[in-house]
Formats: C-alpha cells, sequence, structure tokens
C-alpha cells in the first residue's frame, strides 16, 4: 500500500523528489503546500498533484497527509518539522536538518514523544553506490583507511539565490559541504577534532569553505566546498593500499567506482538507481513498519555537531600562523 506523502513549498528541488516518487507503487504524492495558495494549486496541476494547500499548516491539517517532505530555507527546517510532528505527520526533511546540535536533537525528541519518525534527507546515503563504496572499504579493498578526500561546489551567480543569504542559514558548508561531512563520517566514524577556513560573500555566509578533520585511528580527512567555485563533485577513500574513486558520489548519476591498486584501476560499475525514490521509499517502508529508516537520530546529531564544530573553528580563527618567509637566498 502507497504511503500518502505532502510536500512543504515549491522549492526548485521538488522536482527532484517528484521525479523519484513517480517511479514508486509505494509512493503517493497528494498534497503540496505554499506560503500563495494560488501558486500552490497552479503547482498541483502542473505536476499532477491532487490538491494545493492555502499555507503550511493547511497541510499539516489534511487527514490524508501520512508524512511530510520539507524542502524549505535551511533556516525553517527544524521550526516546520517539529510542527509537523507535533501535527502527527512523519517528517523526511532535506539536508541540512539543522546547524546546532541541541535543536536537532530537540526536534527528534518530539518525534519520539509523538509516535513519529524524522529522517534527514541525504539522498546519496540511499544509493547503491554509497552502499557499495562502505562495502569495499569494509573488506579491506584498499587495506587501512588513512585519508578521506571530497569535493563539492559550483557558483552560484545570482545574488537573490536563498544560498547566499544569511537569514536562511545559507552558506557552502551548510548547502553542498555537508555532503562531505556525511560521507567523511560514513568511512571515518565521528571525528575526534577539526579545523577550518572560509571566504565569506553574499550576504555574510561562507561562499568557499575548506576544512580538515581527524578521526579516530589517525583517520584523516579533508574537503572543500563552494557557492563560487567551478563545478567539482568528487570523493576519495585512500589507504595503505590503494584508493577508491567516485566521480559522482552526491547525485549518483552516473554510478562508478574506480579501485586504483598496484598501479592498475579496476572499474567497478554500479547500476544507476534514483536516489530520491529509494530515500522515499525507505521512509515509506518505515512508516508501514517494514524496515527501519536507514538515517536516524545518531546520525542526525552526528552531523550537526561536525557542522557547529567546523564553523565555530572557521569563526574563531584558531589556525597557526606560519611565520614571516625567510630571506630570498641571492
Amino acid at each position: 500500500m502507497a504511503v500518502k506523502w505532502g510536500i512543504m513549498s515549491t522549492a526548485h528541488i521538488n522536482r527532484l523528489f517528484l521525479a523519484g516518487a513517480r517511479q514508486s507503487p509505494e509512493v503517493e504524492v497528494v498534497a503540496v503546500a505554499s506560503r500563495d495558495g494560488e501558486a500552490a494549486r497552479r503547482y498541483a496541476r502542473e505536476h499532477g498533484i491532487d490538491r494545493g494547500h492555502d499555507g503550511y499548516d493547511a497541510l499539516l491539517a489534511d487527514p490524508e497527509v501520512d508524512v511530510v517532505y520539507i524542502s524549505l530555507p535551511n533556516s525553517l527546517h527544524l521550526e516546520w518539522a517539529v510542527r509537523a510532528l507535533e501535527a502527527g505527520k512523519h517528517v523526511l526533511c532535506e539536508k541540512p536538518l539543522g546547524r546546532r546540535a541541541v535543536e536537532v536533537g530537540a526536534a527528534f525528541d518530539v518525534a519520539e514523544r509523538e509516535g513519529r519518525l524524522l529522517m534527514e534527507a541525504f539522498m546519496y546515503r540511499h544509493n547503491p553506490q554509497t552502499r557499495r563504496l562502505a562495502e569495499l572499504v569494509a573488506a579491506g579493498a584498499v587495506g587501512r583507511v588513512r585519508m578521506i578526500r571530497a569535493a563539492f561546489s559550483f557558483a552560484a551567480r545570482d545574488e537573490a539565490n536563498i544560498r547566499l543569504r544569511a537569514g536562511l542559514d545559507g552558506g557552502a558548508l551548510m548547502d553542498v559541504g555537508c555532503y562531505c561531512v556525511s560521507a567523511a563520517r560514513l568511512i571515518g566514524g565521528e571525528p575526534v577534532r577539526v579545523s577550518a577556513e572560509q571566504a565569506v560573500g553574499g550576504d555574510g555566509v561562507d561562499v568557499a569553505f575548506a576544512a580538515t578533520m581527524r578521526f579516530p585511528d589517525d583517520v584523516l580527512a579533508h574537503f572543500d566546498a563552494g557557492l563560487a567555485l567551478a563545478p567539482r563533485d568528487e570523493l576519495e577513500v585512500v589507504g595503505e593500499n590503494g584508493a577508491l574513486f567516485l566521480g559522482d558520489p552526491w547525485h549518483c548519476r552516473h554510478p562508478l567506482i574506480e579501485l586504483r591498486r598496484d598501479g592498475r584501476v579496476e572499474r567497478i560499475e554500479i547500476a544507476a538507481v534514483d536516489s530520491y525514490r529509494l530515500e522515499a521509499e525507505n521512509m515509506s517502508a518505515a512508516i508501514r513498519g517494514e524496515a527501519p529508516l536507514l538515517l536516524g537520530r545518531a546520525d542526525a546529531l552526528g552531523q550537526a555537531r561536525t557542522i557547529e564544530a567546523l564553523y565555530d573553528a572557521a569563526e574563531r580563527g584558531l589556525g597557526v600562523h606560519p611565520g614571516p618567509a625567510p630571506p630570498a637566498r641571492l
């Protein structure tokens, strides 16, 4: 039986979620809401959704909606996740769920109190490519892991882009760097120390962010993310005996893992599957009691703690100055 979904907002990212949902007999999107009721109704007509609601509260009052997909700006994620949970809805909230661990923990407290499910929407984590990467690492394909390297960037040229607005919790780390953090944590566990630097743009957000993280067992990770950089998306796990390289780790449109070892490259091909479909199916199955959520409280809290620590490191500027350059030799 299909679980009935409502979408909170008419954000651009919805097109990806809807495309995935349409592929699945387990997912039925029945409603969408916007602050502008006419815009919601127009959006519903255009996308074949039963009804458009005038305001988010109206969506939460819809008795046919079992679960809400929240694609609002970052600053509104936790507020409306909590309101949806309190209204008796399960919640799949776009990443990042929040940038402060205490607030993320409080949202999960509400979910537990209300007997509802809450999941942070890192769609790439549901893709077979990501699962295969973790399996290869666990099987010792590269030996002992020593380094994780990740990048995710693009150029946001429109000054009105919500990613460039501090009041909406925009910024490179929140928008794309969070994927790099998530992948490093998937492989390395929870970091024990972080350091970071940022370059500020927009109306006061990080438009370029670079960081180093130390994990247990001397695993190191470094990543960079940007809203003012050329498009890049890469993930590499380097061990003592080889490396695993992904050229499309986040979107997973062209899944392929390169195992680089002993001077050779083995191409590990994986069938392409829509990550948004898998994410919605996992949530739907969990609602029906047929499967556990892939990502729950522990992962979301670890993610929020790391993001909070990275911003703290970047803002406090605790780096060590290398000192003056030595005199040039003639």
